[in-house]
């Protein structure tokens, strides 16, 4: 569960970079610290699993999803996931897409 949930978090983080069309290079290094902080991911697999992202195709819901059954009884722990994707927000430049994307994230996140 662990790893699905490595995977998730990372998921929702990079997605912001990835439909915000920014540099990746540039959104690395704090997306490898937040990734690291959680998960003890080294800079190196971080930084491989951003690249992978921006090519991927995957369904944020069922990330979203993961991460709801797993931190179910755990507030604190969202609210801090909310935290660290609204750093990833406010790191580069800010889309009405971004805040539309977090409050959707906030509301399913909360369902629970």
């Amino acid at each position: 569960m662990e790893k699905k949930i490595k995977e998730s978090v990372g998921t929702l983080l990079a997605h912001i970079i990835k439909v915000d069309h920014r540099d990746v290079e540039k959104e690395a290094p704090l997306f490898c610290e937040i990734m690291g902080e959680n998960f003890e991911c080294s800079e190196k697999e971080a930084k491989e699993f951003l690249h992978t992202m921006m090519n991927k195709e995957y369904n944020l819901d069922d990330h979203v999803a993961i991460i709801n059954q797993a931190l179910c009884e755990d507030r604190l722990s969202k609210f801090h996931l909310l935290e660290q994707l609204n750093h990833m927000i406010y790191s580069d430049k800010i889309s009405p897409d971004d805040y539309k994307i977090f409050e959707d994230i906030k509301n399913k996140l909360f369902e629970c």
